[in-house]
């Protein structure tokens, strides 16, 4: 292949999908001490020396293809080149159905980092943890492998096993996690009730999560009674992000008017700012959203917008902190490259990249220990004193005393359980006695 036919191929590839920019940063070169077309050169005379002189015989297009992971690698952990096949996996990803082990990745320090395990999916299962770094697959060192590579090598026939070696904060070594791969089948939200809360669990933004939030909703009400309602809980724990028009939208469900967030790229000219339209589907209900460091990217739009709009309180602990958003370019038959093209702003101004957004109230997730919940003595009341008054209570009282009592045992096991949904509800409660007094 002649060096001109590697040039114009690269400049087909890696350029073209953006050529009026390409022509204008080529001006601005041209006038800098180093022209950028000795380097293109450069390239190419490695290029040629390689596919010639190496000791072995070379896959010329693999050679290219990771010259460009090389380049998109070096500019930031979310750009990345994606040939044909990962192009699909990516769009079937977004529809909610897809093979694998269920888990959210980044690059960290050369390691493969697990940004969150999505609920349910076969990760999850096995114990994967937000924050864990994947050291090794298959006994086969992460280290020096882009994360495309990596992503690959842990996909793999629905059914099969993988073995990854994890480095967990707190544990004393690194250890092994088997997962059999599977079919996933993302429900983008699961909602249910506690008392007369509405827990809203949103597991992924895809192209199903607003039809699914707004099902959710409907079924809250349906089962709770529209009036009854007290308040709803949005947990977006471990939810890795996922699409920016959804993540629009599911903020907009919860706000009658205000800004959502805004977008800012190189060219301040080009900013894009979103304000959500009037209709709040919880009516204006209380909220409280949890997130936690597994809360990433449009979770994180989510929770900036209801927290600066002053419509949620956030309970938990600081998020992730990825504040960039990603432009998938088609590059013809040769695939995609997804680039980080703007950053996100939320409501008030704030970048969140690599800060992440605190929590109103800190809760750390712990579970308590049956110690922490009974010291192991009796206790004793007013009731247990031998001639103590008796309090005769009407049906409806002695009816509203038992539904409080139980109420209490709910939330006291859920504890146990679920520390940080326990306090939201607590929370909630609250809020609610405090509404009612208002009034």
């Amino acid at each position: 292949m002649k060096r001109k036919t590697v040039l114009a191929l690269l400049a087909g590839v890696a350029l073209g999908a953006s050529l009026p920019q390409f022509v204008a940063m080529t001006a601005a070169q041209e006038q800098s001490p180093r022209n950028t077309y000795e380097y293109l050169d450069l390239f190419g005379d490695i290029f040629e020396r390689v596919r010639v002189a190496y000791v072995e015989e070379v896959d010329e297009q693999k050679l290219i293809e990771s010259a460009i992971d090389g380049m998109l690698a070096s500019l930031d952990p979310h750009s990345a080149y994606l040939p044909p096949a990962n192009f699909e996996d990516m769009r079937e990803q977004t529809k909610g159905e897809f093979g694998g082990l269920g888990i959210e990745v980044t690059m960290e320090n050369g390691f493969v980092k697990v940004v969150a395990p999505i609920d349910g999916t076969p990760a999850d299962n096995a114990g994967v943890e937000a924050g864990d770094l994947i050291t090794h697959i298959d006994g086969e060192a992460v280290l020096g492998l882009t994360l495309s590579e990596a992503v690959d090598k842990m996909r793999g026939p629905v059914g099969s096993e993988i073995v990854i070696t994890v480095n967990r904060e707190g544990a004393e070594e690194p250890f092994d996690i088997t997962i059999t791969r599977d079919t996933i089948k993302i429900r983008a939200v699961r909602s249910r009730t506690e008392g007369n809360v509405g827990i809203l669990r949103i597991t992924t933004f895809n192209e199903q999560t607003y039809e699914n939030l707004e099902k959710g909703i409907a079924e809250v009400k349906a089962e709770i009674g529209e009036d009854r309602v007290a308040g709803y809980i949005v947990d977006l724990r471990n939810n890795p992000g996922g699409l920016l028009s959804q993540a629009i939208q599911v903020s907009d469900a919860f706000l009658d008017a205000g800004e959502i967030v805004s977008t800012r790229g190189r060219d301040l000219e080009e900013a894009d700012r979103v304000n959500a339209r009037a209709g709040d589907l919880t009516d204006g209900k209380p909220i409280v959203v949890l997130i936690n460091e597994g809360s990433a990217s449009a979770s994180e739009i989510v929770a900036g917008a209801l927290q600066d709009q002053r419509r949620a309180i956030l309970l938990g602990a600081k998020t992730f902190g990825k504040g960039s958003v990603q432009t998938v370019m088609r590059l013809g038959d040769k695939g995609a490259m997804k680039l980080t093209t703007a950053r996100y702003y939320t409501p008030s101004g704030r970048s969140i990249q690599s800060l992440g957004i605190e929590p109103d109230i800190l809760v750390e997730e712990r579970k308590l220990a049956e110690a922490d919940e009974d010291d192991g003595r009796p206790s004793r009341s007013e009731a247990d004193l031998r001639g103590s008054l008796e309090n005769v209570l009407s049906d409806d009282e002695r009816k509203q005393l038992e539904e409080e009592r139980a109420r209490h045992e709910a939330t006291a096991k859920l504890r146990q359980e679920d520390f940080q949904l326990a306090y939201a509800l607590d929370l909630l409660a609250g809020l609610a006695i405090y509404d009612d007094s208002a009034k």
